[in-house]
Order: C-alpha cells, then structure tokens, then sequence
C-alpha cells in the first residue's frame, strides 16, 4: 500500500507538485496574520513601546531582505559564465528545490516561536518576526523563481500558476478551522493546532521537494549525456569564455534602462498599497459602516470569504489569461474596480446589500490582481535576459528588486489610510476611545450618536476614493507598458533562442 502510495506520488504531474508548495506555505502564514498581533497584545502583553520597535525593525528588514537574499543567490547568473564552470537550467533548478526542501522546514519551525512565549515579549516579537520572515521570503523568493524557470511559454506559467491558486485555496481552510481552537483565555488548544499545521508543512516541504529533485536528476543523468534537453525543463551548454562578473552597481544601472520594469513597479507599488489597505480597514469598514445593520455571522462569513475568494477567484482569472493575455485582464480589473467604486460612490453609503458587496468584491478582485501579477515578473525576467543578454535568468534576484521597491506600500497604506481619516473626521484609531475625542473636539450640545454619521460618511468616502484613486494611478502607468502581444512573443522566441544552446528541441512543462 505504501509503495503504491508512493509511486502514485512520483508520477504526479510536475505542475501539480509546483502548486503543493503553495499549500505548505499558506497553510501557515494566514494563520500567522490573523494571530500574531493579537497573540502578543492580549496573551504576552506586550508594551506599546516594544511592540513599535519590533514593527519598525520589521518593516526596514522586510523591504531589504527580498533583494538581498536574491542578490546571494542569483548574483553568479548575471556574469556570461560561473567561474569558468558550465551554468545549466537544470542545475539552476536543482540549487533553487535544494533552498527550499532547507528553507520549508526551517519556515514552518520559526511559526511556531510566535505561539510560546520564550523571552521578554518585545525580544521575542522582534526576534521572532525577522526570523519568521527571512525563512518565508527565502520560500517566497526560489518558489516564485522557479515560475520563470520551468517554463517559458504563457500557456505553461499559467498552468503552474493555476495549481498555486488551487493549493493556496485550499490552505486558506486553516483560517477557518484555526477559529474553532482560538481561546486567549486557554492557548494550549491553539497551540496543539500550530503545532499539527507546522508537522504538515515540514513533511509537505521534503515530500515534493525531494520528489521534483529526484525527477529532475534523473532526466538530467538520462539526457545530459545526448547534449539534449530535460523533459521538462530546458538544458543549456555554454561554451564561451569566462567574463567578468557584473556588479550590483551595474546590474542596477541595467534594471534602471529597463523601461517596463520601470513602469511595472511604479504599477505593483500602487496595487501593493491597495491589498493591504484593504486587509487594514477591511474590519473598520464592517464595523462603522455594516455593524448595526448585518449579523455577526454575516461580517464572520465576508472576512472569510475575504481570504478563500481571492484563490477561487484566480482559477477563472488564468483561464482568461490564456485567452486573452495577462495585460490585458489586468487591465480589465483595473476598469472593474473604478466602475464599481463609481457606481457605490453614486449609490451612497445606505444601499446596504450593495455596500456588503463592494466591500468583499473589492478585496477580491484586488488580491486576485496581485496574485496575477506574477506572471507578469516572469515575463520581465525573460525581457531582462534578453536586453542583457544574459547565459541564465536572474528570477530570484528580479523578484526580490520588485520586492525592494513595492513593499513601502505596506507601510503606506496603514499611515496613509489613518491619516486620512483623522484628517477628514478626527477619529484616532490609536487612542483607547477615540469617539470621544471626536465629541470633545465639537461643541458639547452635540453629542456621540449625532457625530456618528461622520465617521461613517468619512469611512465611506475611505472606502470609495482609495479605489478610484489606485484605478486612476493604475490605468495610467499600465498604458506604458508594452510587454505584451507581439512584443512579448519576440521576447519569449528571443529567450528560446539564446537558451536553445546546441539542444534540438525545448520543451516545458
């Protein structure tokens, strides 16, 4: 039975083993979003100070460490040869699975720091938070990596991509399940789960990595020999001669002349902001604009569908990419969000069904936008190793630049958003109550229920310029990039071309 199991397993479509990574990885760090600040602000209790310190490091630390982690380990493909050594893609992919089957296991490990207290609880928080994302940028990054690597053509990104969203899904069950076991009062259930959903995530990690290392070696060993290419993957022998290695001085002096890099991250660093305003607000929004007028399962039943939707989402998403091409449908939700904020905003904050419904759509659609937008760095690091000519991809490393210059719209969102607010209404999210600093700053004949619809009205505005404003920003800098349509299919035949080697045939996944 076990062996049959086991030779089910090896036979599995290369695509399909891809996506299960997504699972191990999701099923994890939803949780971790939902839980950590909660965990150290109503279990550890930890102090305002610390917990700002350990946010603040966070935030620098999370914004350097995709480029330099990507720098580590991409900087010997930039040069035309690796130390007078043969640079192959299937080795290239091999070096990428060997980082993960580490990496996985030691990601799964540092979520489970967060959930027993240790150390001091501002040590801890800081501690555990730069750990906790070194391991999950490290899978992020070599994951993400092999979405360029494996594959050349659209058609196959997408269908890797596809099995992602179908695994991501399927990970994000743990957010409900992780309600059933949440007690601050009672943490030792909660823990046990952390526990459980870690074990997963360790064996899932070394299952599939080490099943895609053996497939790949073995093929590699079968055709390396004939000058041929993998099954799956391509095979390049490069006999030129060493040159000098590039620096990072002048690999950002060549990421600076790549135009569509240039606009797609002006582009990326717009939608970056939007996702996590939402994720923000998402339950500020619910509570002043929907509370007195919905259930509290109805508000439970749109956070959850806030979080599984946006993978469901995405399989119908790729079916049209395949159709229509990825710019194109990235386009379209950007038209999609500014109709639908346009017609709430003509609508007014009363319509409440329709309220509840662009309030949930409007994360969906958004987080489904940067799900797809994967894709479009894997085409830009194909244009990248075109206009450079480079002997291998650099995806890990482009991945981490497009990390380097979109993650301040994390921090952006938070302050931009509670600026906004406090400028428009006086409402302090920060201050432990703060509608009484909105009455105390009005007359005193005025009171609290009649400085309610403020709030409320000023939420609502929130709610509807943020999104017409990223469409507007969006819908301009998309117009400039033009990695799409035939000059993406020169780039892609450029690519094959310079990869091809001495091989005589290619082919992906």
């Amino acid at each position: 039975m076990g062996l049959r199991l086991l030779a089910c397993l090896f036979h599995l479509p290369t695509a399909v083993i891809y996506g299960s990574l997504s699972l191990f990885v999701s099923i994890l760090h939803n949780v971790f979003l939902l839980y950590y600040v909660d965990t150290f602000v109503s279990v550890y209790k930890i102090d305002k100070l610390s917990f700002w310190i350990g946010e603040t490091v966070f935030l620098i630390w999370n914004s350097l460490n995709d480029p330099l982690f990507g720098w580590l380990s991409d900087r010997v493909f930039l040069s035309t040869q690796q130390a007078g050594t043969e640079i192959s893609s299937p080795e290239v992919v091999l070096k990428r699975l060997r980082a993960l089957s580490h990496n996985g296991p030691l990601f799964a490990i540092s979520f489970l720091a967060f959930w027993v207290a240790w150390a001091h609880p501002g040590l801890q928080f800081l501690l555990c938070l730069c750990m906790y994302d070194s391991f999950l940028t490290m899978v992020d990054l070599h994951h993400n990596a092999l979405l360029a690597d494996l594959a050349v053509s659209a058609k196959d990104r997408t269908s890797l991509n596809f099995y992602c969203s179908l695994f991501s899904a399927i990970g994000s069950l743990s957010v409900f399940m992780s309600y059933a076991v949440w007690n601050k009062e009672d943490f030792f259930s909660f823990r046990i789960f952390c526990v459980l959903l870690a074990l997963c995530s360790i064996v899932g990690f070394t299952l599939s990595t080490q099943l895609l290392r053996q497939r790949f070696q073995a093929d590699g060993k079968a055709k390396w020999d004939q000058e041929s290419t993998l099954k799956e993957l391509y095979i390049e022998k490069l006999s030129v001669p060493q040159e000098k290695r590039i620096t990072l001085a002048e690999y950002l002096q060549q990421l600076s002349r790549h135009r569509n890099f240039l606009w797609f991250v002006c582009m990326n660093l717009v939608q970056v902001f939007h996702c996590h305003f939402n994720s923000n607000f998402f339950p500020l929004f619910l509570e002043h604009l929907l509370s007195d007028q919905i259930s509290v399962s109805t508000g439970s039943f749109l956070l959850g569908v806030s979080y599984i939707a946006p993978h469901l989402n995405n399989l119908y998403f790729l079916s049209l990419c395949r159709r229509c091409g990825v710019y194109a449908v990235v386009r379209g939700l950007f038209f999609l969000k500014l109709a639908l904020s346009v017609v709430m905003l003509l609508a007014g904050p009363d319509q409440v069904y329709l309220l509840c419904i662009f309030i949930a759509s409007n994360r969906v659609f958004t987080e489904g936008t940067c799900k797809l937008l994967n894709l479009v760095v894997t085409d830009l690091v194909d244009e990248d190793l075109v206009l450079n000519r480079r002997k291998q991809a650099a995806s890990a490393l482009l991945f981490g630049m497009v990390a380097l210059v979109t993650k301040p719209g994390q921090t952006f969102a938070p302050l931009i958003g509670t600026w906004l607010l406090c400028a428009y209404t006086g409402y302090d999210i920060f201050q432990r109550d703060p509608l009484n600093n909105v009455v105390s700053a009005q007359p005193k004949l005025e009171s609290a229920v009649a400085l309610e619809p403020t709030l409320r009205q000023g939420c609502f505005y929130l709610l509807v310029f943020v999104p017409i404003t990223c469409a507007l920003l969006q819908l301009l800098t998309w117009s400039q990039f033009s990695l799409h349509g035939k000059r993406l299919q020169v780039v892609k035949a450029q690519r094959q071309s310079l990869t091809q080697g001495q091989a005589p045939e290619i082919k992906t996944i």
